[in-house]
């Protein structure tokens, strides 16, 4: 059943009314006689609070199976009145108030509330919360917005042999009945209700300390051979003492728990010091120094949230920016200065950037200060804009005022409201202040506005090829007219004996519809003139003809990684806005990739080369070019440094290419030993990886899939075997997946994605070519049945990748209807724009042909 759908209005009206002092939460995680639960767990809520007008009426949230008894104030409620949708109603508040709920909840299959799994190896059970944006009601009886924070204290029943975790380090742990333990947590700090955190089983545990503050890691006991500690304790404690300098406030908690949890939806939650992380970074087998960059990212993150979200707090969420934006920006600063991954602003420029254009140029565009009307609105709110174009904004702003009068603000921000709830102004204020700029015109033109501006250089020559003129046209889209002010820098490259190396720069605002440089007049024209060096500023860039005659025969002498990714990424704009046919992206990019020193930057390329084959291509093209694709992706397998990443991430390549005998012969080779590439490991994700390439193409089936399964018997055999199954290219195999995403909900939220990522599959598009109505029809039911992250993931994963007209056809006609939410059109309405988008590039590549 859908989540309760708490409105701004209404959490608004609930906070003038509340103040929440304590919560005591006693859980019960067994069935009675000391092992685990299997449904429903025991949930007891007391909540102290006050009432700021005695004698009125509210509410309080919960979702639970049964509700078994309530009294307020001493007095029993009649708990006939309670619902999931509307909660529990609290009639006559008095001006200090106690509450007792005692309820059974459920343990959830979603990812959401408490998470139930059984370890496939051992049958082990593993629980955890997630609790954002307002899921903490599944759980315990509470007042679910962010706003009204509260101190915690947390008592679970829970069986003898598993480790419990929540916020607070300090506990004790008694006897419980039937052989089980009763855990006490000491009180919490004052948090919001979705930072709370409950994680129990049998988990694997190691421990470290930093400067006083204890530190833990925990994985699935089976899993724990391939927990490296070692690395991520070194990037943590980099972290706290980056921060600890930067922010000059101390860690606000008590201990720092890492705990790497099953059927994860997100990559990790900010829980106050309990982070929970998806356990896919855990590995198990061999992994880039890309994932590793990655994971130390999202480590260095969820760090930095225990300042930005947690010690302070959006008041609602239109102020989620307030937290992911700030993570996002201060954890790659993180990065390159404390951490090995020196080049985090190249991954930044190729990938956070690359997610925000994208996400800014779909129709549900949004500011980075959004207005979110309600939580469901929230829920696909959790975007490239909030995350990765507030950080960009961000850069962009400390470029304009300068870093420390920037961190000097921040500092401020902190020490004035912590343990509070905060709004955009509270921030701007002491950034204001700190920095000695009223930042209201950049406020109204960066955060409270949408969509992205483009950038191109207007050149002049004379004769004896100076520049006679040089200027940059800032251009906006009709939706969203707005030209800001842009603070960048402009180089000029030119070839030499080192390379396409940069020969001027010029640091300087755009404003409005042109702005001219006139310190580059009389300089000799460059053979590249890069827009927004160093990526300072949030735009796409435009190269000139001459640039990009350049980039195609030479990128590859290009010596600086930051330059090239930006490059990478005008050219990936220009095919994907049909001024740059795919075939001549395709082309770009394997003459050009062997010369990345980045595999970040190596594996977007190739991901946007497949993308580019898939969507932007001229079908009559397209098979020539994934020919291309699969032979230069064997070649330079073969001829890869042995051991190297690049070696493996062209073998992932080779596989997803793979399309006729030839290509297959050379995988089943792979898989059963007869062909060896020297330094490739053949492991369980290659194996996979190797496996799916045939499938799809109909080279494997049913028997493989079984015998890959049985070899690989854990959680994530399970997960790629669901993606293998629903990749068979017939028309059972595909109806089988299509029936089972939209009507078997005991399916697991992680199964349930591995299926949906299986279904499409560019060399299957005439087989599955009939689904477009399907999708139109069975979407809705699906959206009213499940909770929210299954069911915004089928929709997104689904959503027909047929770049037809009669597909922007259909996502019309479904649109027509008004009566649809509002969050469901906004996620069909991103799956249109993408056809759509894909139609006009086709358009432009199919020309090139003639």
């Amino acid at each position: 059943m859908a989540a309760p759908n708490l409105t701004r209005e209404n959490a608004a009206a609930r906070a003038r009314l509340l103040a929440v002092d304590t919560y005591d939460l006693r859980f019960d995680l067994t069935d009675g006689a000391g092992r685990p639960g299997e449904h429903t767990f025991g949930s007891t809520t007391t909540v102290r609070f006050t009432c700021r007008e005695p004698g009125a009426d509210t509410s309080i949230d919960l979702v639970a199976e049964t509700v078994r008894s309530a009294t307020l104030n001493g007095v029993p409620l009649d708990v006939s009145t309670y619902s999931e949708a509307g909660g529990l109603p609290l009639p006559g508040l008095a001006a200090e108030n106690t509450l007792v709920v005692e309820a059974d909840c459920r343990y959830s299959n979603s990812g959401e509330g408490l998470h139930r799994f059984v370890d496939p190896e051992d049958g082990q059970v593993y629980l955890y919360t997630h609790f954002e944006p307002a899921d903490a009601k599944r759980v315990f009886t509470c007042f679910d917005q962010p706003d009204l924070k509260a101190t915690y204290t947390v008592h679970v029943t829970a069986p003898f042999d598993w480790q419990v975790v929540s916020n607070t380090g300090g506990r004790t742990v008694e006897a419980g009945p039937g052989g089980a333990q009763l855990v006490h947590f000491a009180p919490t700090e004052r948090l919001s209700t979705y930072l709370l955190a409950l994680v129990a089983g049998p988990y694997a545990r190691v421990t470290d300390c930093h400067e006083g503050i204890p530190l833990g890691l925990y994985c699935r006991a089976s899993l724990a051979q391939h927990l490296d500690p070692d690395e991520l304790f070194r990037v943590t404690k980099q972290g706290f003492d980056f921060y600890h300098r930067v922010f000059d406030v101390p860690y606000p908690f008590d201990k720092y728990d890492q705990l790497f949890v099953p059927e994860f939806n997100a990559g990790a939650m900010e829980n106050a010091g309990a982070v929970t992380f998806l356990e896919d970074y855990v590995f198990r087998s061999r992994a880039t120094r890309a994932r590793y960059e990655r994971r130390a990212e999202t480590v260095l993150h969820e760090l930095a949230h225990m300042w930005f979200g947690d010690l302070v707090t959006m008041r609602w969420w239109d102020d989620l920016w307030l937290n992911e934006s700030f993570a996002t920006y201060i954890s790659t600063l993180c990065q390159a200065e404390a951490t090995e991954y020196t080049t985090a602003w190249t991954t930044f420029a190729n990938t956070e950037k690359a997610w925000a254009y994208a996400q800014d140029q779909l129709p549900s565009t949004h500011p980075i200060a959004a207005d979110m009307v309600d939580v469901a609105a929230v829920e696909v709110n959790f975007d490239g804009i909030t995350y990765a174009k507030g950080a960009s904004v961000l850069k962009q702003l400390v470029a304009y005022v300068g870093r420390e009068q920037f961190l000097a603000g921040i500092r401020r921000y902190f020490r004035e409201h912590a343990w509070g709830n905060t709004t955009l102004a509270d921030l701007l204020d002491p950034l204001s202040e700190a920095t000695g700029r009223d930042l209201s015109e950049w406020t109204r033109q960066w955060l409270q506005t949408s969509q992205v501006n483009t950038l191109r250089p207007v050149l002049e020559l004379s004769d004896d090829g100076r520049y006679t003129a040089f200027a940059i046209t800032q251009t906006a889209v009709p939706e969203h007219p707005v030209l800001r002010r842009h603070r960048l820098a402009v180089g000029l490259y030119t070839a030499g004996p080192d390379g396409l190396t940069r020969t001027h720069r010029v640091e300087l605002d755009v404003d409005g519809e042109r702005t001219e440089v006139p310190e580059l007049v009389g300089t000799p024209a460059a053979d590249l003139v890069l827009v927004n060096d160093d990526d300072l500023t949030y735009a796409k860039l435009r190269l000139d003809d001459r640039s990009l005659a350049t980039l195609q025969r030479a990128i590859a002498t290009m010596p600086d990684s930051l330059p090239r990714a930006l490059c990478w990424s005008a050219a990936w704009d220009m095919t994907r806005d049909a001024e740059l046919p795919a075939r001549d992206w395709v082309a770009l990019v394997l003459a050009g990739v062997d010369a990345e020193t980045e595999i970040s930057v190596v594996q977007s390329l190739l991901s946007r080369v497949q993308s580019a084959l898939a969507s932007y291509a001229d079908p009559r093209w397209a098979d020539t070019g994934w020919r291309a694709l699969a032979d230069r992706a064997l070649a330079a397998l073969e001829g890869a440094e042995p051991g190297s990443d690049v070696q493996l991430q062209w073998s992932r390549t080779f596989a997803a290419a793979a399309r006729i005998e030839e290509h297959a012969a050379v995988l089943r080779g792979l898989l059963d030993g007869s062909r060896v590439v020297e330094g490739l490991p053949v492991d369980a994700d290659a194996r996979w990886a190797f496996l799916n390439g045939l499938v799809a193409i109909g080279a494997a089936g049913d028997a493989e899939i079984t015998a890959e399964e049985q070899r690989d018997p854990t959680a994530t055999g399970a997960r790629r075997a669901a993606t293998a199954q629903a990749l068979r290219p017939t028309p059972e195999a595909k109806e089988e997946a299509w029936t089972r995403a939209f009507t078997d909900d005991s399916l697991p939220n992680a199964i349930h994605e591995a299926m949906l990522q299986g279904f499409w599959h560019p060399a299957q598009r005439a087989l599955t070519a009939g689904y477009v109505d399907r999708y139109f029809a069975d979407i809705r039911p699906l959206w009213d049945r499940r909770p929210g992250e299954v069911a915004k993931n089928a929709v997104q994963y689904l959503f027909p990748p047929v770049v037809e007209l009669r597909t922007v056809q259909a996502a019309d006609a479904w649109l027509a209807d008004g009566d649809h939410p509002a969050p469901l059109r906004r996620l069909v309405a991103e799956g249109r724009d993408g056809i759509a988008r894909s139609l006009r590039a086709r358009e432009r590549d199919a020309a090139e042909s003639g």
